[in-house]
């Protein structure tokens, strides 16, 4: 099987859990995986993650000058300097020498094929320097990096030797816009075994929202939606996550007189595995933010399937082809209305409606979206490429 290498851009990244789990998966596959990191990130990590990170090689430990020289092939090295000088993004020398040093490490190694997660400034050293080192090259476009910020999108789609869209939605605008791209749809999938079913009959009557706290969350629209209660019917909401909006959204919350709201900060993947079952329900109103920015396949949505967790959200990119009307309750995105009345379809769900629920999104998830079978449609989409 193909020896990879993964380069990324900034690891480990809390929120971004598909990433660790996607390259541990590819090895129980049967791939030797080497992580290239280009930024050792510190602070809060998956602890899983940060022994990954530890382990995985460095940008900066690898040689400078003439040491990082050698002699790529002459076509590479023809295709490498056409995109380095169509490219508007980066810094033209930078980019060519930092893919030097990259193009050698691979040609040490004994690599393959080269993988990166997100369009953005690692996908383009990726790039040019699996021209230089003549193997095959891959990234994978989230959302933020083809709605938000993309940076030369359209040069990148057509030079990839292949493209990983993680949703159907997101699979047909990458086709948009680089007809010619080869693309294959991998949805990111979670560990059915890590998130395991437990019924409970009996919740504790409290909402939980993971995520950051971003525009396209639609958090805003879940705080709407409970002032709309009366306060003596209204549950309580669990806010886990950080980011920019926390202060406005706690600002938001308190206008509204929702003192029901708790915003626990950031909290590992297994805070959920030990604590998500015994909610009302995981709240995750997805939308478009004003930048563009939107979430396309988001994993939490699959983990509370998978334990166990009732899930209302919204009709959105990947969440539509998860989630249906047996498995969970979706409304439109960017409607308080809407989720207002799913939030009370929710609580006056009876034990027996709710278990049925609960078991056919168990199955559901389990079926279409386990880890084990996104690695083996990647593996396969990898060994089929040709250098």
């Amino acid at each position: 099987m193909k020896r990879l290498a993964y380069l990324l851009a900034d690891f480990p990244v809390l929120s971004e859990t598909f990433i660790g789990n996607e390259i541990r998966a590819m090895r129980q596959k049967g791939h030797e995986v080497l992580p290239l990191l280009m930024s050792l990130r510190e602070g809060l990590a998956q602890p899983e993650d940060r022994l990954l990170a530890e382990t995985a090689d460095q940008l900066r430990d690898l040689p400078y000058g003439f040491e990082a020289m050698f002699r790529p092939p002459v076509a590479g090295l023809s295709r490498a300097l056409k995109f380095v000088m169509v490219q508007k993004r980066l810094p033209r020398a930078s980019l060519f020498y930092q893919s030097f040093r990259i193009a050698r490490f691979f040609r040490e190694r004994g690599i393959d094929h080269v993988h990166a997660h997100f369009a953005g400034g690692a996908a383009a050293h990726a790039l040019v320097a699996a021209r230089l080192a003549g193997i095959t090259c891959s990234f994978v476009c989230h959302g933020h990096d083809v709605y938000a910020e993309p940076e030369d999108l359209p040069l990148k789609l057509a030079s990839a030797d292949l493209v990983v869209a993680v949703c159907g939605d997101l699979a047909r605008d990458i086709a948009m816009i680089a007809p010619a791209a080869r693309l294959v749809e991998v949805p990111c999938g979670i560990d059915p075994d890590r998130f395991r079913f437990r019924d409970q009959a009996t919740p504790n009557g409290r909402l939980l929202f993971i995520g950051r706290l971003v525009a396209q969350k639609g958090i805003d629209d879940l705080i709407t939606a409970l002032a709309l209660m009366p306060p003596d019917e209204r549950p309580a909401l669990d806010i886990v996550g950080d980011g920019p909006l926390r202060e406005t959204l706690s600002r938001q919350a308190q206008a509204a007189g929702l003192g029901e709201v708790q915003f626990l900060g950031p909290k590992p993947a297994q805070w959920l595995v030990e604590n998500g079952p015994r909610y009302l329900a995981l709240v995750a109103p997805f939308k478009i933010a004003p930048d563009g920015a939107r979430d396309t396949g988001p994993l939490v949505v699959k983990e509370a399937m998978a334990m166990g967790l009732p899930v209302i959200s919204t009709a959105f990119m990947g969440v539509k082809e998860t989630l249906d009307c047996e498995t969970g309750f979706l409304v439109p995105p960017a409607d308080p209305l809407g989720l207002h009345a799913a939030l009370r379809l929710a609580m006056q769900q009876g034990p027996l409606s709710r278990t049925r629920m609960l078991q056919a999104a168990r199955e559901r998830v389990a079926r279409h979206f386990s880890l084990s079978a996104s690695a083996d449609r990647l593996s396969a989409a990898f060994e089929g490429l040709q250098q």
